[in-house]
């Protein structure tokens, strides 16, 4: 499995995910930057993921939503912030009504995802930081540490692929 590490910090208000794989950082970074393979990990297993929009440029957006075994759709929203290719992005996340517009009442995060070269491949720390302990500690409640390793271990096939 991917992940080796996460970290909850309630006074810097962050959650750090780490994880390594086994392909060059160049590899991992066209997941992110392709949307159609980005819908083959991201969000937990069973619930595949669609992105409608896909802007991968700062200030640009993507959109998409989840969808639940049973067929219910769950929406989220990215703003990108900073990109420097191969080696880090940032972007804005938050969560999205079936419209796929912002829920202004939901907690958004600021996230930053960087990936650099190791001796067997790519270490990929994913942080996100929120504005107060109770949004980090609502989607903890949510499960977004389960869901974020859930995604993120299915990269490992999709790199073998």
């Amino acid at each position: 499995m991917p992940v080796i590490d996460v970290t909850t910090d309630t006074d810097a208000l962050t959650l750090t995910i780490t994880a390594e794989f086994s392909a060059p950082a160049e590899r991992v970074w066209q997941i992110y930057a392709d949307p159609r393979q980005l819908e083959k990990i991201w969000g937990p297993p069973t619930f595949p993921a669609t992105f409608v929009e896909h802007d991968f440029t700062p200030g640009g957006r993507a959109t998409y939503y989840m969808t639940s075994p049973e067929g219910e759709k769950f929406g989220g929203w990215w703003e990108f912030v900073t990109i420097d290719p191969t080696s880090t992005f940032s972007f804005r996340d938050g969560f999205a009504d079936a419209d796929l517009n912002p829920v202004d009442s939901m907690p958004v995060s600021v996230n930053t995802y960087t990936f650099s070269s190791t001796d067997n491949g790519t270490r990929a720390v994913y942080t996100s930081t929120y504005t107060s302990a109770d949004e980090l500690q609502k989607v903890l409640d949510m499960g977004v540490v389960e869901g974020a390793s859930g995604a993120i271990n299915q990269i490992d096939a999709l790199l073998a692929a």
